[in-house]
């Protein structure tokens, strides 16, 4: 008998390109966008993402082709759903994606089949960005209007236990915490989003404060503890120091990446962290280079997840 349910918790995440014409469609909606291209003239907007689309497709096809076609976003984050619904009983779950399938209307329109009441917004960003989680909340909430009383989970940069799991991955990934100089790796984004009050690098910077209070507090050491920012595009200023510069410094030396602005591992972590970062810390020298994964569908996760919405 099929389970019935009052309650659904749904995953809010920017989603991945399945194929060469969902990277177009990833393109084309990201840069329509008017949280990441913030001027007022629509027109002037999806004029732009057409030229940014026809200028930067093919590149990034050929990106997407190294790491086989398609992003891992996917088939984790399904995994996670059904990870996540059988451990919580009465509640259904389910995602919805911003920039390629399945979308919030979809999404909607599968919670009325289920008579759905009560919908928990999960947005999969630890740290708040109106680049990321005010985009994903209002492209859901403008599909569902009224249909549902709604909770959205605040950003979880500073759950402990969420934390901690992130000290766990880190240690398990070296052997020797001593040797290597840790990284957090957050997504880049254009000074001038800052500098008009978006919190997303403030929160990463507390975020980090408390991830290095938890190793002191255990005793862990590493050589040192930084924070750069991946994924630059264009001549505007962004977040500094970027990861290439900072990986400048380790000349001879080794180095650990965390992710720490994404859950579920993506083309910014398989493709630019394992094979494109890496490639640029063996030509500066670095002795061992290595990235920690995302939590993905870990248990450790689904358990974050239950603390979150408990």
């Amino acid at each position: 008998m099929d389970k019935q349910y009052s309650k659904a918790l749904v995953l809010l995440n920017m989603g991945g390109a399945r194929n060469k014409e969902e990277l177009e469609m990833f393109l084309r909606n990201m840069f329509n966008d008017k949280n990441i291209l913030t001027m007022k003239s629509d027109l002037l907007r999806s004029m732009i993402a057409s030229l940014i689309v026809l200028l930067r497709k093919n590149a990034a096809w050929e990106n997407y082709e190294e790491i086989g076609g398609s992003s891992p976003l996917n088939p984790l984050t399904e995994d996670l759903i059904e990870k996540l619904d059988n451990e919580l009983d009465d509640i259904f779950v389910t995602q919805a994606m911003r920039y390629t399938p399945p979308f919030a209307p979809k999404c909607v329109e599968l919670l009325k089949q289920q008579n759905i009441k009560e919908v928990i917004l999960l947005p999969l960003y630890p740290q708040y960005s109106t680049t990321t989680t005010k985009s994903s909340l209002e492209d859901f909430m403008l599909v569902a209007q009224d249909s549902f009383k709604l909770r959205v989970i605040d950003p979880f940069y500073q759950n402990e236990l969420f934390n901690d799991s992130i000290v766990n991955d880190i240690v398990k990934t070296v052997e020797d915490t001593n040797a290597y100089n840790l990284i957090f790796s957050a997504h880049g984004l254009p000074q001038k989003i800052v500098d008009k009050g978006d919190p997303y690098e403030k929160h990463v910077k507390k975020q980090v404060e408390l991830i290095k209070a938890i190793l002191d507090k255990r005793g862990i050491k590493f050589a040192s503890v930084n924070i750069a920012y991946q994924s630059k595009v264009g001549p505007m200023k962004w977040l500094e120091p970027s990861l290439e510069t900072m990986l400048e410094n380790f000349e001879n030396q080794k180095v650990v990446i965390y992710p720490i602005s994404f859950i579920v591992d993506n083309s910014e972590t398989v493709f630019e962290l394992d094979i494109e970062y890496k490639e640029v810390a063996d030509d500066l020298g670095v002795s061992d280079y290595k990235v920690v994964k995302c939590m993905n569908d870990s248990d450790t996760f689904v358990e974050v997840v239950k603390n979150l919405i408990s």
